[in-house]
């Protein structure tokens, strides 16, 4: 049995976990608990994460969130300590996100199959620009001085780099390409040429390159079939993921798992809480559901995360599916297609 903590979430969030909750229940195996940390929570109590809430988390096997944000919370500070709290505090270091085409109509760029678009990347995800190094000095003023720092170790770098070779070993990929923007930023990004180099002789099968940054984004669009892993700092990661959840259909069909090996992990959709839409039973539910699948996987229930991808897929070649993606059912409606699936 495996114990699984839910945070909902806020916008469309409720509403595209409640369908991967339901999938969960239909595979079974899973003992969960749901958390109510969200907006609403802190508006109502002034509360983000409760006092021993990371220990909390600890103590299950993994953690389900659906996307935060909230307009009446300007800040977003539930958010902050929630999301990359919880990043920060259980040291999750791997965000793993796959790309992976299910149809080929989905993909924008023409003339491009299935096997065009199937890779993932690694992202660094504890350090960066992400870490909140920096200040304003005379804010709000014509002389407003805004430092935001990029913090990288040998031990942060070294990690995630080695976690992407092994993975490219364990799977049997061949490539492995890492990109940074050393040519402008010399001081901290010639740190990852130094560990990418010498991790690379120790995996003599892997073809190991190099891209800048902004030179991967140009060959993901032109040519994404070349890449099988790739592997990049925090800030970067966040941004070349958003053009791979594209080139699969959208933003919402993109699942991605903050991840230490061996310890407790947390999944979630790439996409937003897009508020908006809250409520409107609209949001594609796809991306929390394969989000759980990736889960269950990490958990090492494969043949369960199997049965789920499969569903999806069937769902998405039968046209069950959101009008995100050509369907013309609604997000409870797309979740029941799945569902019945695995039923």
């Amino acid at each position: 049995m495996s114990r699984i903590a839910v945070i909902a979430g806020d916008g469309i969030g409720p509403e595209v976990i409640r369908q991967a909750v339901n999938v969960l229940e239909a595979i079974g195996g899973c003992d969960i608990q749901r958390l109510p940390w969200s907006a609403e929570h802190y508006l109502a109590t002034g509360e983000t994460i409760p006092a021993g809430g990371y220990d909390l988390l600890r103590s299950f096997d993994a953690i389900l969130v659906g996307a935060l944000g909230d307009p009446r919370v300007p800040d977003n500070r539930h958010a902050r300590d929630i999301l990359l709290g919880t990043r920060f505090e259980l040291d999750l270091y791997v965000n793993y996100r796959p790309v992976r085409l299910l149809d080929e109509k989905l993909c924008p760029l023409k003339g491009r199959t299935r096997a065009d678009v199937d890779f993932v990347v690694f992202r660094e995800n504890t350090e960066g620009v992400y870490v909140g190094v920096g200040g304003r000095f005379k804010a709000d003023t014509d002389d407003e001085i805004a430092i935001q720092e990029e913090v990288n170790t040998y031990k942060g770098v070294h990690r995630i780099v080695r976690y992407a070779f092994e993975f490219a070993r364990t799977h049997g990929l061949r490539r492995v390409c890492m990109a940074d923007k050393s040519n402008a930023m010399p001081h901290g990004h010639a740190l990852w040429q130094r560990v990418f180099r010498s991790l690379s002789r120790e995996y003599p099968e892997i073809e190991s390159s190099h891209l800048y940054v902004d030179a991967l984004a140009m060959f993901l669009v032109q040519n994404p079939g070349q890449f099988q892993v790739i592997v990049t700092n925090n800030l970067f990661g966040d941004i070349i993921t958003d053009i791979g959840g594209a080139l699969q259909g959208g933003l919402g069909m993109a699942a991605s798992g903050n991840i230490h090996p061996g310890r407790t992990s947390m999944f979630e959709p790439v996409h937003g809480s897009a508020p908006p839409l809250a409520g409107t039973n609209t949001a594609n539910p796809i991306g929390a559901i394969l989000a759980a699948a990736l889960m269950l996987e990490t958990l090492g229930r494969r043949d369960d995360a199997a049965r789920i991808e499969a569903a999806v897929e069937a769902a998405v070649h039968a046209g069950e599916v959101t009008r995100d993606i050509g369907g013309t059912r609604g997000t409870d409606e797309a979740g029941d297609a799945i569902v019945r699936r695995l039923r």
